[in-house]
């Protein structure tokens, strides 16, 4: 087999979930976008966004797929991969990928996603095209000032260039890792610009995934577990609760009909009408979703739906446990913070690691156990988006709500999944990190006059294993910036914390209403009719 052909088997697979990437992501802009609001402009933008979003997730899978594909199952290289000019130029592709869906985010977050937001916040009536984009243009120029000082700063602040521990049993680990590392740890000024931007990303990521997917790792089982309310009884509720309101309007009214209601009496009937209308709209949603026959058809898909809830609780659990058990072994058997907690040996045990790795015995199921794995934690994240919503500190901006989702706050969620993409791949690599750094490498050892296949870790020379690249550059950056090792360190603490704060706030709330997102107070009723026949 050529270069060629191993590159086909990695990357034709990569461009069908391009396409497929692209199809879910007109998909999943369309449905939540507001089709009053909505703009082809904010609509395109949104999804460009979120598919560099997906499609870097995507590359991962990929990367391991590609490193795994130069052994054979003896341990051995295959013909095509023996010279190390092969693999040297199979890897810089994939680091170009990277560095280009890298590139594209930074491009997207600090220039097209705020240059979109502000040029519809300047819709109105009177204003022009060219008037909205110079207004737009100048937040524009803020957001490009900032990524300016951030690769100023990433230039010219003192980075760590893989100094040893002094003395110890881990210096000769220490000294393997510098190994891999060798080519980052003489880095040009740009380079080092380059990887502090994309450590500072990163680290405001990891507050997002804290806030968002923690709690969407709870929250998606056990919603699926719980279910949905009957449309049925619900709206029978309802329609109790509004004969209850119009009762006491009623009441009120008769009882001042014939002397003047005080201002007390009339705000009083307001609010009593505000909320009649609100639960007569409820009522409406309620009645169409009861005939609904896809809402037939999901009650038949019940016990599937639970049994997907459980299995969904499983992974959470799994993914918990594995995060646990390395956080663990970093602070008995790590570096310390001057290093970034780096670990150069594994002591604890690590399931998901252990999964992956069994799966091996069958091709390929440990590929798509480790695609599922990233394609859980993306969904995850983007079902934490849309429980909590957008909030600046204790403000809630945007509501992420199907066919209700004003445009701005689709851009707000496209930015806020960029952030979590590259916390996530943090976390990929914290959740597997034999798996996702060698993929099913194995090598053979030699151990006196007897030979014996290993998996490859970080012991291995670099002419035995060949190093993902997502795993070198993200080690790269722990390895030459201490800080944002440690940072991430801690944040992964405080992200299993929430994982459980978020799973007691999911048993304790009361199942969804069936019609969840779909009225709001601050809707209008034409929106209503838009939704109900749209």
């Amino acid at each position: 087999m050529t270069t060629s052909a191993a590159l086909a088997a990695g990357w034709i697979p990569f461009v069908v979930t391009l396409v497929l990437i692209l199809l879910f992501s007109v998909a999943y802009v369309k449905y939540f976008i507001s089709k009053r609001d909505g703009t082809i402009s904010t609509t395109v933008s949104s999804v460009v966004a979120l598919s560099v979003t997906l499609l870097t997730t995507a590359l991962i899978p990929v990367d391991v797929f590609l490193v795994s594909f130069m052994k054979n199952t003896d341990g051995t290289f295959k013909d095509w991969a023996l010279s190390n000019t092969t693999r040297q130029s199979l890897e810089n592709s994939v680091s170009d990928a990277y560095y280009s869906l890298y590139g594209l985010i930074v491009f997207c977050l600090f220039l097209l996603l705020p240059f979109m937001y502000f040029f519809y916040e300047e819709r109105d009536e009177e204003s022009t095209v060219k008037s909205r984009m110079c207004s737009a243009l100048k937040f524009t120029i803020v957001s490009f000032f900032i990524i300016l000082t951030l690769l100023l700063v990433g230039a010219f602040v003192g980075v760590n260039h893989g100094a040893p521990p002094a003395s110890g049993n881990s210096t000769d680990q220490w000294k393997r890792i510098a190994d891999i590392f060798k080519d980052f740890t003489n880095t040009s000024k740009l380079e080092d610009a380059l990887s502090f931007v994309v450590s500072v990303l990163s680290l405001l990521g990891m507050i997002a995934l804290i806030m968002y997917s923690a709690y969407g790792m709870s929250a998606l089982p056990m919603s699926l577990i719980k279910g949905t309310k009957s449309a049925k009884t619900e709206r029978q509720a309802v329609q109790g609760r509004r004969s209850r309101i119009s009762e006491r309007s009623r009441a009120i009214r008769d009882k001042y009909s014939t002397r003047g209601s005080s201002t007390r009496n009339r705000d009083r009937v307001e609010v009593l009408d505000e909320e009649e209308r609100l639960l007569q709209r409820e009522e409406k949603h309620l009645e169409a979703k009861e005939r609904s026959i896809l809402q037939k058809c999901l009650l038949v898909l019940r016990p599937f739906e639970v049994v997907f809830g459980a299995a969904f609780f499983l992974v959470t659990l799994l993914i918990f446990v594995s995060l646990l058990l390395t956080n663990i072994d970093k602070a008995i058997h790590g570096q310390g913070y001057k290093s970034g907690y780096a670990l150069p040996k594994r002591f604890l045990p690590n399931p998901v690691d252990i999964v992956l790795v069994f799966c091996q015995k069958v091709f390929p199921l440990d590929y798509i156990m480790f695609a599922a794995l990233v394609l859980y934690l993306v969904f995850c994240s983007m079902s934490g988006v849309r429980n909590i919503g957008i909030w600046f500190l204790w403000l809630r901006m945007y509501k992420i709500r199907p066919r209700r989702t004003r445009p701005q706050g689709i851009l707000m969620l496209c930015m806020i999944m960029m952030f979590l993409t590259l916390a996530i791949n943090i976390i990929i690599y914290e959740l597997t990190p034999q798996y996702s750094s060698f993929g099913s490498q194995r090598y053979v050892t030699t151990s006196g006059n007897s030979t014996k296949l290993a998996s490859c870790t970080t012991e291995a020379t670099a002419n035995d294993c060949t190093i993902t690249r997502m795993t070198l550059l993200l080690t790269s950056f722990f390895y030459r910036m201490w800080f944002f090792g440690a940072a991430y360190y801690w944040g992964t603490w405080v992200f299993l914390g929430f994982i459980l704060i978020g799973f007691v706030i999911s048993v304790i709330k009361k199942r969804k209403s069936s019609i969840d997102g779909e009225v709001d107070r601050d809707d209008f009723d034409e929106s209503d009719e838009e939704l109900l026949t749209g």
